[in-house]
């Protein structure tokens, strides 16, 4: 029996230093996001896609504290992509509409551009920790995922980058190969570097083969010679929703008594839907009395802590 590969993604510089490199294996990844939102392979096409690119986002997060944040509206049949993740690597996402389906593209593969859609915005929000969070808008080049990453790189933060994604759905639904490789040259590279990744990105047009049969050091080493180990380090995505119950209880208690009984008033519960994990959380009266007396009690403790004496 073939051993389940583990999703990575191995970064380091190439070409002398002068282009950094990340190959990337969001197999595994994309298959729990097919399982948490029962994605239709076209859905999983334009939502793994993102995964892979945000994850890659991730992994040059400098602080432990970093987050990110992707949010691609299109015209498309999926509606709107959101994608989160942060240092850790716990990404998570959805789309719109999970279960969207169209022909086959002129190429006779997934149409992903139809799905995203031709028109709309790629934002991305980055918080390094600094409380600063920078964002920045382009528009959609072709909703195939990868070029437009390419186009935001380019214009939103000056740092061109080749970048090839990809999905590959078997027929039973389940995420045969996916991933994906980014070329960046440093500033100050050569033009024979830029050249180099601009050349070799155009060999992963088909990545998601690539990753279905090989591991991503395979891919780096036949693509890329080897390296030394000590300048390639490696990441580990999880698809990983940072909310909880006790979480949503914080939130909601925040609301107020007032607000919150208004609601059960209005509908007899309170209920909360988290998107990037199709998750529901129910409260009832009697929960809610119990969440405001436990924070009134929290209030009162951190009181009298306050009085005590040195």
């Amino acid at each position: 029996m073939k051993e389940q590969k583990r999703d990575v993604i191995l970064r380091g510089l190439i070409c002398g230093g002068e282009v950094s490199l990340a190959v990337a294996d969001t197999t595994q990844l994309v298959n729990e996001a097919i399982r948490v939102h029962g994605l239709s392979p076209l859905a999983a096409a334009a939502l793994g896609r993102t995964l892979t690119a945000a994850a890659y986002m991730c992994s040059s997060l400098k602080e432990e504290r970093g987050a990110l944040s992707v949010t691609i509206k299109g015209d498309g049949a999926g509606g709107t992509v959101c994608v989160s993740g942060d240092k850790k690597l716990h990404m998570r996402g959805y789309i719109d509409n999970p279960l969207a389906d169209l022909p086959p593209n002129a190429a006779g593969k997934l149409d992903v551009g139809g799905c995203v859609g031709h028109s709309g915005t790629l934002t991305v929000v980055r918080d390094d920790g600094d409380a600063v969070p920078f964002v920045g808008t382009t528009e959609l080049v072709s909703g195939e995922i990868g070029e437009d990453f390419a186009a935001y790189f380019a214009y939103s933060e000056q740092l061109p980058t080749a970048v090839a994604v990809g999905v590959k759905i078997g027929t039973g639904g389940k995420c045969l190969g996916a991933g994906g490789v980014f070329l960046q040259p440093m500033p100050g590279a050569s033009e024979e570097s830029v050249a180099y990744a601009e050349g070799m990105i155009a060999r992963f047009g088909a990545v998601s083969s690539l990753m279905e049969n090989h591991t991503a050091e395979e891919v780096w080493r036949t693509f890329f010679g080897d390296t030394d180990a000590e300048s390639v380090y490696a990441l580990h995505p999880v698809y990983k929703c940072n909310c909880s119950r006790d979480y949503i209880e914080g939130l909601l208690a925040a609301m107020g008594e007032e607000e919150l009984f208004s609601i059960l008033r209005e509908q007899g519960k309170i209920s909360v839907h988290c998107h990037y994990c199709n998750t529901d959380y129910v409260f009832t009266e009697e929960d809610v009395r119990r969440m405001l007396a436990a924070r009134e009690r929290e209030k009162n403790g951190a009181k009298d802590d306050s009085l005590r004496p040195e």
